[in-house]
């Protein structure tokens, strides 16, 4: 990969949902920037108190799950990935294939803001490997490695065997 200078576009969560199929209560990115196509960006989140997993997550210590930050991390790396291709969702979708090397460093609390740098790492096919890091207050709260791929739905739910990396 190469030292790219990142484009001056913020994409707000409208232009997020063009690119990924999630939703409220779980869609974790809400505005991305510092995009460098292919290669980098910067996601962030709100974390509100009235998020549904703190009402189980713990009602005495509110502190987000640290499997939702590292969803965070992966869906900022699709929107990347979408965006960078100029995919949007109802013709493609990104899914999860492997997750390693995570650490939690620090809880991540209502009323933090949690700030996603996500840098692709490989690239072959449809398949993308990416790192992730996670801050608030530039402090690291978790980091992880991870994998995902790009298919094309089909209307019964399975997937088309030949994905696409936005050739299709």
């Amino acid at each position: 990969m190469t030292d790219q200078t990142p484009l001056d576009i913020v994409l707000d969560v409208e232009a997020i949902t063009d690119l990924l199929p999630h939703r409220a209560p779980f869609l974790f990115v809400e505005r991305l920037s510092d995009i460098v196509p292919f290669e980098s960006a910067t996601g962030r989140k709100a974390v509100g108190y009235n998020e549904p997993y703190f009402m189980g997550h713990f009602p005495a210590f509110a502190v987000m799950p640290g499997v939702l930050i590292v969803e965070a991390l992966a869906q900022t790396a699709g929107a990347l990935v979408m965006h960078s291709l100029g995919l949007k969702t109802e013709n493609r979708i990104v899914y999860f294939m492997t997750i390693e090397k995570v650490k939690f460093r620090r809880p991540v609390r209502p009323g933090d803001m949690l700030v996603m740098k996500v840098k692709a790492m490989r690239r072959r096919g449809s398949m993308w490997w990416f790192e992730g890091k996670a801050y608030v207050d530039d402090v690291l709260v978790a980091e992880a490695q991870y994998s995902a791929m790009i298919q094309v739905p089909t209307k019964d739910g399975s997937n088309d065997e030949n994905s696409s990396d936005g050739n299709n």
